[in-house]
């Protein structure tokens, strides 16, 4: 990152951190050799609700029921909890949201949705079923009559952002209401973008697809239509992409949610989403018959396989670029980095 056209280069904070991180755990190696791999997704379970996400005494909230072999997972959860532990106390990380240059700020506070009748905060990350969190939202808030109302889904209208309130009212939200996110593993996140935004979306094949296969494809020439861009394409362009100035649809999580500077309760899981987005509405106290939307029976996520087959696809060098740009999405919410030796890929 840089001050400015020509301006020196600056360490921001999430660049230092990835610095310690690698430093003290060799992440750079088990990028190269993916002794990560054999690591599962970890469901995330709530902390005490009147305490940070990151704080170390965690206890299960009146209700919370834990299903077999989660033991297991609250060993994961542990770790995660010391990794927010130890990114989020270093000097010089914020602490709330006035801690973050104004910049930051403006992309937290517009991702950050309120509902004052339930008394929470939900910081929305494209490609985790965000669009079914805003329709839930809309019921709540007697917008909608259902969740299974068909229609295309305004991302804006009838929705309150932090952004939208004074500062004051910000920081009343941020200290007494419940916080919640959602996420995802964030490659298999990036893949999900690439299918939809590439594959389906005319509006960002005009707006970066043409723009990507100009950079990127030899020969493409001055009008390309952006409509078949592949895969490695994509990624090339993200390794010259400033994160904190990335799309919102592939910005990493750390910076669309700044889970140092918000303190969140709960951090749900996409590989969870039915359960655990339930029980935030049970949580919330949210009326009985408002549940979390089923997925559309026409929907195809991007399968582990899918996956597989499109990292394996693409130059190791190249993965070895991006995974940098998400190394905190991966350490702070314990997703395994992808396994892409030789002996896995030929699998």
């Amino acid at each position: 990152a840089r001050a400015g056209l020509g301006g020196p280069p600056l360490l921001l904070p999430s660049m230092l951190m990835f610095a310690v991180i690698v430093a003290s755990s060799g992440l750079l190696l088990m990028i190269e050799r993916g002794i990560l791999a054999e690591m599962k997704p970890l469901p995330l379970h709530p902390p005490n609700r009147e305490g940070a996400a990151w704080r170390p005494a965690l206890s299960r909230p009146a209700g919370l029921s834990l299903e077999a072999g989660d033991s297991d997972l609250q060993v994961r959860q542990d770790v995660r909890n010391r990794t927010l532990r130890a990114v989020c106390g270093q000097p010089g990380m914020p602490r709330d949201p006035w801690d973050l240059p104004v910049g930051q700020r403006r992309t937290l506070l517009r991702h950050i949705l309120v509902s004052d009748r339930y008394r929470f905060l939900y910081c929305y990350v494209p490609k985790v079923a965000c669009s079914n969190w805003k329709r839930v939202l809309k019921v709540l808030a007697g917008v909608l009559d259902s969740v299974d109302v068909r229609l295309k889904m305004d991302h804006r209208n009838d929705l309150v952002f932090l952004a939208d309130l004074r500062p004051e009212e910000i920081r009343y939200r941020l200290q007494h209401y419940f916080k919640f996110l959602f996420v995802r593993d964030p490659l298999e996140r990036l893949l999900s973008a690439y299918r939809n935004k590439f594959g389906e979306i005319r509006e960002y094949q005009q707006r970066y697809g043409a723009e990507i296969v100009r950079r990127y494809r030899a020969g493409a020439g001055p009008s390309p239509a952006g409509d078949d861009v592949t895969f490695p394409e994509f990624l090339r362009y993200l390794v010259d992409e400033d994160p904190e100035r990335m799309n919102e649809h592939w910005m990493p999580v750390y910076h669309l949610c700044q889970p140092c500077a918000v303190h969140y309760d709960f951090v749900g899981s996409y590989e969870r989403l039915e359960a655990d987005a339930n029980q935030v509405l049970e949580w919330v106290r949210a009326p009985p018959h408002v549940r979390f939307p089923a997925r559309q029976a026409w929907y195809r996520p991007a399968s582990p396989e899918s996956l597989h087959y499109h990292l394996c696809s693409a130059p190791r060098a190249l993965l070895q670029d991006v995974l940098p740009k998400y190394i905190l999405d991966f350490s702070l919410f314990a997703y395994p980095l992808p396994n892409v030796t030789r002996e896995a890929c030929h699998q």
